[in-house]
C-alpha cells in the first residue's frame, strides 16, 4: 500500500467519523457527545475531530430550529396566531435578549426547541443567534464531553470490554435525568402560572 493511499484512507476514515458524529447530534446530542468521548478515550478518535464535529453538528441543528421558526413566520396560519403588533413588540424584546435566551435554554432541558423556533419566528437576528448558539454549545458540550471522557477512561480501565454496557447505563441515566429535569421545570412553571 502506497503512502498516498494510506493518507487518503486515513482522511476518509476521519471524514466518516466526523460525519457520523455530526449526524448523531441531530438524533440525540448528549448521546453523540458521550459516544464521541468514549471513542476518544479508547484512542479510536482524535480529540479535535470529536469536539469540532460535535460543535458543527449541534450548532447546525440549533440553526435548523431557528430556520424552522423563521419559515413558519411566513405562513398565514402562524401569522394569525400572533398579531403583527405583538410580533413587532416581541421582536424588539427578543432581539435585545437573544444571547441570554440562547445561553439559558442550552442549559435547561426542554427549552431549546421552543426558544430557538420562537427566536426564528420573531426574526431575532441570525448572526447573533448563531454566535450565541456557538458560545452555549462550546460551554455545555465541552463540559459534558470532558466528563464523559474521564468516565470513558475509568470505564475502559475497570470494565474493559464491558465498558459499552456501562456506557448504555450512563446514557439511560443521562436521558432520564434530562426528562426528570424537564418535568420538574414544567411542574414548577405550571404551579407558578396558577
Amino acid at each position: 500500500m502506497s503512502g498516498k493511499h494510506l493518507i487518503l484512507t486515513r482522511m476518509i476514515g476521519i471524514f466518516s467519523q466526523a460525519v457520523a458524529i455530526i449526524l448523531g447530534t441531530f438524533v440525540l446530542e448528549d448521546a453523540a457527545t458521550l459516544l464521541a468521548a468514549m471513542q476518544v478515550s479508547s484512542g479510536a478518535l482524535a480529540l479535535p475531530v470529536a469536539l469540532g464535529s460535535l460543535y458543527v453538528g449541534i450548532v447546525l441543528g440549533d440553526i435548523g430550529l431557528y430556520g424552522l421558526g423563521r419559515a413558519s413566520a411566513t405562513q398565514g396560519w402562524a401569522q394569525r396566531l400572533v398579531p403583527k403588533r405583538r410580533q413587532d413588540l416581541a421582536h424588539d424584546w427578543a432581539r435585545r435578549r437573544v444571547v441570554g435566551l440562547v445561553l439559558v435554554s442550552r442549559f435547561i432541558p426542554g427549552l431549546r426547541l421552543p426558544t430557538y423556533t420562537t427566536l426564528g419566528f420573531l426574526r431575532a437576528g441570525l448572526v447573533r443567534f448563531a454566535l450565541a448558539a456557538f458560545l452555549a454549545t462550546a460551554r455545555w458540550t465541552t463540559g459534558l464531553f470532558f466528563v464523559c471522557l474521564k468516565l470513558g477512561v475509568i470505564m475502559t480501565h475497570y470494565l474493559g470490554i464491558w465498558r459499552w454496557a456501562g456506557l448504555g447505563v450512563f446514557l439511560i441515566v443521562l436521558i432520564l435525568v434530562g426528562r426528570f429535569a424537564t418535568r420538574l421545570y414544567n411542574k414548577r412553571e405550571h404551579a407558578d402560572g396558577d
